[in-house]
């Protein structure tokens, strides 16, 4: 799965990218994470699965969701406190249940949810 994460000069969403690509690593998840800014979204919108939009955007959240949906990618705006995941498992977590996962039950690359 390909993870954007959307932020508008781009400093913050590199960090939440890194976090959430960290933990999906340590579950042994085939996910990449980028980082992107609301400048270049058009364009990263075609090599994303999923688009983490940061909570000082939401003003642009609907046309987010609209360029997204026409391309059949996933929005999920971020809650205001993201930044304090210091692990990227709360974020990934929020992916985990935007694609359909059971809510508290972020796989394992086995399919086993970890303890």
């Amino acid at each position: 799965m390909r993870i954007l994460v959307v932020c508008g000069a781009g400093a913050s969403s590199t960090f939440v990218a890194q976090r959430v690509r960290h933990a999906a690593h340590d579950r042994g998840l085939p996910y990449s994470a980028f980082a992107g800014t609301e400048q270049s979204l058009p364009i990263d919108l075609d090599a994303a699965d999923v688009v983490l939009v940061g909570p000082h955007l939401a003003h642009a959240l609907d046309r987010i969701e609209r360029d997204a949906t026409a391309r059949g990618t996933t929005v999920v705006l971020l809650p205001a406190d993201i930044f304090l995941d210091l692990d990227g498992t709360r974020t990934l977590q929020l992916v985990h249940d935007a694609v359909g996962g059971p809510s508290g039950t972020v796989p394992t690359a086995s399919g086993a949810t970890p303890p």
